[in-house]
């Protein structure tokens, strides 16, 4: 398998993807879930591919991480729909899948054999692609956010903002549709939180096994660990009894704001120029 393929793949992933997110539109389920489980197994194929052409996993590079993060996007808006069958979520998390196809396609990388002795640990793999996972479900709560912020329309009831009607849960409880959709924002955080967690965990032995230490406040370990503490900051605000809605959403933007400068942003930094050993450029 070569990386020339990625188009033809990524086409028809894509194709079904959108078939996924209009049948969504449509209400017809069982479709939704055929169709984008199709483009994610025709995905995974291509990924599963080049693991094996490469004889490593696809990892080392921004691109190949990028394939990652266009597969678990559509396996978060599913993971979405399937549990609050909110049926925009999958046209927002194709969208996106789409914005890195593209990036990866028009801004192809090099992908061979190379991996330097740091990237062999056994720990390198699971810690990479349980990041990736974290960052698909974080930017899943970050989309919600955005559609809360700037597409819901929201008005003042009793001095709290709310917006739409109420819905009934489980014909007992009345809760506002504000509160279900938040609770929405909340579960992905805490999901996607966790898995960052266990990401960096994985990182830590991976770097005891590399380099001999768990941790050194490397510019890329400093944004992760400011990262993680930006979402636990929006967990902590949330569970206060007088919180903002619309201020713990904007918390959920800027987090996500902090999360791309540890993914890609820090290779722009003057301080990880030839000091990172994070940085895989060569």
């Amino acid at each position: 398998m070569t990386w020339s393929s990625f188009i033809w793949f990524a086409l028809v992933a894509v194709i079904f993807w959108i078939i996924g997110a209009y049948e969504a539109w449509k209400g017809r389920t069982k479709t939704t879930y055929m169709a984008t489980i199709a483009g994610l197994l025709v995905f995974l194929s291509f990924i599963v591919s080049m693991w094996i052409s490469l004889e490593r996993p696809p990892l080392r590079t921004m691109g190949e991480t990028r394939l990652w993060y266009s597969f678990f996007l559509p396996l978060a808006g599913i993971i979405v729909y399937g549990r609050w069958k909110y049926k925009w979520i999958l046209s927002f998390s194709t969208l996106l899948a789409i914005v890195f196809i593209c990036v990866n396609l028009f801004k192809p990388e090099i992908h061979n054999k190379t991996l330097m002795p740091a990237l062999q640990s056994p720990w390198f793999a699971p810690h990479v692609i349980v990041y990736m996972f974290a960052y698909a479900l974080l930017g899943a709560a970050t989309v919600m956010a955005i559609y809360l912020l700037f597409f819901r329309k929201w008005k003042v009831e009793h001095g709290k903002l709310v917006h739409g009607p109420t819905i009934s849960n489980d014909h007992s409880e009345m809760l506002s549709a504000q509160s279900v959709e938040m609770a929405i924002c909340d579960n992905l955080v805490y999901v996607g939180l966790s898995f960052m967690t266990f990401g960096m965990l994985f990182g830590a032995l991976w770097a005891k096994e590399a380099w001999g230490h768990y941790w050194a406040w490397d510019p890329k370990e400093t944004w992760a660990a400011i990262t993680w503490f930006a979402y636990l900051a929006y967990i902590h605000y949330r569970l206060m009894p007088k919180h903002s809605p619309r201020l713990s959403l904007w918390m959920l933007l800027i987090a996500f704001v902090l999360l791309q400068m540890c993914w890609w942003g820090i290779n722009y930094l003057p301080a990880a120029q030839g000091t990172s050993v994070h940085t895989y450029t060569n």
